[in-house]
């Protein structure tokens, strides 16, 4: 009788590294003869749902994500943890080591992957907490950028050739006034985005308890009139509440309560006890610093901008080859939330026509290259790729016409030092080209599609950013070309025979 194995993948955006490591988790375990199950936790929430039975008559367990999945529903069966990377690069690897590897999760004082069991302390990283905050990030700052997006189209005024000649909304009109409001409804999305971020980082770390105070820290330490400055501090002040907080609740929770109390302390008085704790520390000890420091940063990042032909087009390109060289991994995630974060807050400190685009256009631009910049290769070098190689890149393409990186993981995984400098040459690419020719991202799709679906200001009308995407995109595909050793294509060509 075959033996059952079910799994959890998860990842930070919820989106291609969750289905990306199901899908070759599924796929490994029919091959090693197991009947498998495989629940996604992804952004439209848990999806193939295991159910109690699944678990109980499961002979493993493995889950494969990069956010805190509780294993609570798990006690009793072997339990192995990794993220998705590790499924997605080798899923038959990753079943094999959790056979040989693998815990009963319950047990007093065993560990499992990450986890420290019969305690409640849990060795997660850094970019755990981080990434599961941005789990729960992410649908808000995409579904506020697109609501900006429509409004921002109705108010730009643009000349012949593109250029922004007017802004603003006439409220006198009807539909003037419902562009107004959806550009707030924008803007309340983008301000709320930051405490929503601390909320879920602190929940990583503390659990419910330390939700609401994070998220009460993060708005204060955001709001500059609350902080008398002149710029609140932005993600910096965000991420270092959600850590001050979560590890805070974590101590007022190892305090033996008097039983009494014990059914109120998760509801009322460490939520009370953290709130007033990380207001006085933001409003006394360092909320003004990190607002003054992020103030400078911003300024000096604007008064780079228009000082320096070179500074913007330099940034452009470190952002671009930080979005190429993990597809969807911390490093990529930083540049994407980095970006964000400076056009967000410099277009609340100076309004949008004065706003720093440089560091989230180049992202934008470099978000596809790696999916298609492999595509084209595939393309044009045919005898250079298996049969599984091309119909993996025509998954690629499709992705990465939608801005979704991670269609190039499966080529990294496989051939990673060749792609990976490919990658982080054509992104370099793609965002300093942006930034050079002063293309300006509001919303939409980063890949050649969004001069089409989204609104980008740039010198030639649709034209601009679809010749700098391509050439990053050209770029990636001719080091992956013209690189390619000979045992490669000899190997691509037993495959294809």
């Amino acid at each position: 009788m075959a033996k059952k194995l079910v799994a959890v993948t998860a990842c930070a955006a919820g989106i291609a590294h969750t289905y990306m490591a199901a899908e070759a988790i599924e796929k490994a375990a029919k091959e090693l003869g197991y009947e498998v199950k495989v629940e996604t936790d992804g952004a439209i929430g848990a999806e193939n749902k295991l159910t109690d039975e699944d678990i109980e008559n499961a002979d493993l367990v493995v889950v494969a994500a990069d956010i805190k999945i509780d294993p609570i529903r798990f006690t009793g069966k072997r339990l192995f943890v990794t993220d998705s990377n590790d499924a997605i690069n080798d899923g038959k690897a990753v079943i094999e080591k959790a056979e040989k590897e693998a815990t009963v999760f319950g047990k007093k004082g065993g560990k499992v992957g990450k986890i420290q069991i019969g305690s409640n302390k849990e060795k997660t990283t850094f970019f755990t907490h981080v990434m599961s905050g941005i789990s729960y990030m992410l649908p808000m700052v995409i579904a506020a950028g697109l609501i900006l997006t429509i409004a921002n189209l109705y108010a730009f005024q643009k000349d012949d050739l593109g250029r922004i000649v007017k802004w603003g909304f006439d409220t006198s009109t009807p539909m003037g006034m419902l562009m107004s409001n959806l550009f707030q409804v924008g803007q309340v999305g983008f301000k709320l985005m930051i405490p929503l971020f601390a909320g879920f980082v602190a929940n990583s770390i503390a659990d419910k308890p330390a939700i609401a105070p994070a998220m009460i820290g993060a708005y204060i330490s955001n709001d500059p009139e609350l902080l008398h400055a002149k710029a609140g501090g932005g993600f910096i002040a965000a991420m270092l509440v959600a850590f001050i907080v979560g590890y805070f609740v974590l101590l007022l929770k190892k305090i033996k309560w008097p039983k009494i109390l014990q059914p109120i302390v998760p509801i009322m008085i460490i939520p009370f006890i953290a709130t007033l704790f990380i207001s006085l520390m933001v409003f006394y000890v360092i909320g003004k610093p990190i607002a003054g420091g992020m103030d400078g940063l911003y300024s000096w990042l604007n008064w780079i901008n228009a000082n320096s032909a070179s500074a913007p087009i330099i940034l452009g390109a470190v952002i671009g080859a930080m979005i190429g060289f993990d597809l969807g991994g911390p490093v990529n995630k930083t540049a994407l939330i980095f970006g964000t974060a400076i056009f967000t807050d410099t277009m609340t400190k100076y309004g949008i026509q004065h706003a720093n685009f440089v560091p989230g256009t180049a992202a934008q631009a470099a978000i596809s290259v790696a999916p298609l910049g492999v595509w084209l290769a595939s393309i044009i070098w045919k005898n250079k790729f298996s049969k599984d190689e091309k119909t993996a890149a025509s998954a690629a393409l499709g992705m990465g016409l939608v801005g979704v990186t991670e269609g190039a993981i499966p080529f990294v995984a496989s051939d990673p030092l060749r792609m990976i400098i490919a990658n982080v040459s054509g992104s370099a690419v793609a965002g300093g080209l942006v930034a050079a020719t002063g293309c300006k991202f509001y919303g939409g799709i980063g890949s050649p599609l969004g001069t089409f679906i989204g609104y980008i200001e740039q010198p030639i009308p649709f034209v601009t950013w679809i010749l700098c995407v391509s050439a990053g995109i050209c770029v990636t595909a001719l080091i992956i070309g013209m690189t390619r050793s000979t045992a490669v294509i000899e190997a691509a060509k037993s495959v294809d025979e």
